[in-house]
């Protein structure tokens, strides 16, 4: 699973999910991608198995981009502790995702193809998504 390899800081502060992705809106590397339609918190567990879901039908024949990267822990405390004595351990990494942003991306397949596998990974995802190609920008 993904996290960062150092942080200057364990522990973050929860932040807001508000305003769409003027950054990484639109597809780069590949020729299809997808995309984000709704604000979510994206544990590195979701990411790992959509890419394990895309990595299953693109083989060898084409390469998969992921655009989105955890760097943001989320602490949780002991089940039944008392109220108090700080913040909790560091339980799972985060990527914040706003609308908009191209989550995935891959390249080397028909195009009929990428969709069906793209379609199949959305499943993997805890939101609404959309199949988007580098010509449609959005």
């Amino acid at each position: 699973m993904l996290l960062p390899k150092r942080t200057k800081f364990r522990k973050m502060h929860r932040g807001r999910l508000k305003g769409v992705a003027t950054r990484a809106n639109t597809v780069v590397f590949g020729e299809f991608g997808i995309q984000a339609l709704e604000p979510v918190w994206l544990t590195s567990r979701q990411i790992e198995a959509t890419r394990r879901s895309i990595t299953r039908y693109v083989r060898r024949t084409g390469k998969i981009w992921i655009r989105v990267f955890p760097d943001r822990s989320v602490t949780e405390r002991a089940a039944e502790s008392r109220m108090g004595a700080g913040k909790g351990a560091v339980s799972y990494w985060v990527a914040v995702v706003k609308p908009g942003t191209v989550l995935f991306e891959i390249n080397g397949l028909s195009e009929e193809m990428s969709h069906q596998v793209l379609k199949s990974a959305s499943y993997k995802l805890p939101i609404k998504t959309k199949i988007i190609s580098r010509e449609s920008g959005n």
